[in-house]
């Protein structure tokens, strides 16, 4: 009998599991923090053999082991090639290579040289550089570490010593130590929320600023139309008619530009979990309802491609946003180019149901492909708050998705949008590399 998960059971994974994805998909999109963690393999692998011979030889320690430091050079090596990894597996190996190399080595190296002086300051480095990772991830490393690394000194060296005053008077000062860490990022943390609650904030209320004249020239735009319609005396009335009728086009464009931009802002403010099932079809459908096109013409260069519509957890509101971003951008590249087509791919017949948004306009240049997803990364500089795409990411991780690109300047750019199956529980869903995808 097939087991079924409890959605309890899934939004816990989910949970347990979000914080390993998010990193992963930080450096795979982040040039700065995949470059930061190759750093720190290259340092760790290098390290181990490299103070091996230092505490062996050099400064000699009660206690050394080549096989724990050799074990531990080794688990550093895969961190050089995170982008090979799935989420599943890349989870897996974060958690037990940071368990292993950072609170389990240094904990059990601390204990069998007895809490010697230089022992007492190396446990505490590399708990502070544990606790630069993810607060959720850092926490549960080092408590399975260090669980580990006493059962394992109770088994080889002396039980006893566990309890004595030498390392029991170090708990305070990690603990004390830790606590400020954790503060510390989760400032940090605010600091950005704050500055994008207030881009959004500002952002909202020029858009309500706008609307007020908007309104007012409008009006005043229909009441000449009717004038004008009752004076059929001018012979230039056709052409003030059309020309009013070009004014009130572009007035109901702004009006729905001030929504788009309304939707953005309430988006970066609003829990972004999953709670409904929503369908892509209809998604794709809204956005081209509701987006402002200029012109028929515009219009008609956007095409959608239903290989097989799917559902996903989700939520409907901010699929419209996603969408809505990834069309602005695709019309803007395809303005600037002066050429090119939209074409959207419903394609849910796959293992991983995808979405992909392909337009042939100005395309990225492969030295700024690694910063579209950056927030306040703009480009050109004037183009844009640089929210679009990183909030199109965050959404995305929220619902257990991804969404990656691949692109080609002055030919094409691919937006892949790959969502896992509404009855797989995350812990299963594996989602390719973007260079899979192609």
């Amino acid at each position: 009998m097939m087991h079924v998960q409890s959605p309890s059971g899934k939004r816990w994974q989910g949970k347990f599991l979000q914080p390993f994805l998010h990193f992963h998909d930080a450096i795979e999109h982040t040039p700065i923090r995949r470059a930061q963690v190759r750093a720190l393999a290259v340092i760790g692998a290098l390290g181990m053999p490299l103070y091996y011979t230092l505490w062996q030889h050099v400064f000699p320690q009660e206690y050394e082991s080549p096989l724990l430091r050799a074990v531990a050079a080794l688990l550093f090596l895969p961190a050089l090639w995170p982008g090979r990894f799935s989420n599943t597996w890349f989870s897996v190996y974060l958690f037990l290579g940071l368990t292993f190399e950072l609170p389990f080595f240094f904990t059990y190296m601390f204990l069998m040289n007895h809490a010697s002086p230089l022992w007492v300051h190396s446990l505490l480095v590399a708990l502070i550089v544990l606790f630069h990772f993810d607060t959720r991830i850092a926490l549960l490393a080092y408590l399975s570490g260090t669980l580990l690394a006493c059962l394992a000194f109770a088994i080889a060296g002396d039980p006893a010593f566990l309890l004595s005053g030498e390392v029991l008077q170090q708990l305070p000062v990690h603990w004390f130590t830790l606590a400020v860490l954790s503060v510390v990022k989760v400032g940090r943390n605010v600091g950005a929320q704050q500055k994008l609650a207030g881009l959004a904030a500002g952002l909202g209320s020029v858009a309500h600023e706008l609307r007020t004249p908007l309104v007012s020239v409008e009006a005043n735009v229909r009441g000449l139309q009717r004038g004008l319609q009752r004076n059929t005396a001018l012979p230039s009335d056709a052409a003030s008619l059309e020309a009013l009728a070009r004014i009130r086009f572009e007035v109901r464009h702004m009006h729905h530009m001030i929504d788009l931009f309304l939707l953005s802002a309430s988006a970066v403010n609003r829990k972004l979990e999953a709670n409904e099932m929503v369908a892509m079809h209809d998604s794709v459908a809204s956005v081209l309802r509701r987006y402002p096109f200029t012109s028929t013409a515009q219009r008609d260069i956007v095409k959608v491609d239903v290989r097989a519509d799917f559902s996903f957890h989700g939520q409907s509101e901010l699929c419209v946003v996603i969408l809505l971003n990834l069309l602005r951008n695709a019309l803007k590249g395809i303005q600037r180019a002066g050429k090119g087509r939209v074409r959207i791919v419903i394609d849910g017949a796959r293992p991983v149901p995808r979405l992909l948004f392909i337009d042939t306009g100005c395309g990225i240049a492969a030295s700024r492909l690694p910063l579209i997803f950056d927030r306040f990364y703009s480009y050109p500089a004037h183009n844009g708050s640089g929210i679009g795409l990183a909030l199109c990411r965050q959404i995305m991780q929220a619902w257990h998705a991804r969404i990656s690109c691949v692109a080609r300047e002055g030919a094409y750019a691919i937006f892949v949008l790959e969502f896992p199956q509404p009855h797989t529980s995350t812990r299963h869903s594996r989602f390719p590399s973007i260079h899979r995808a192609r």
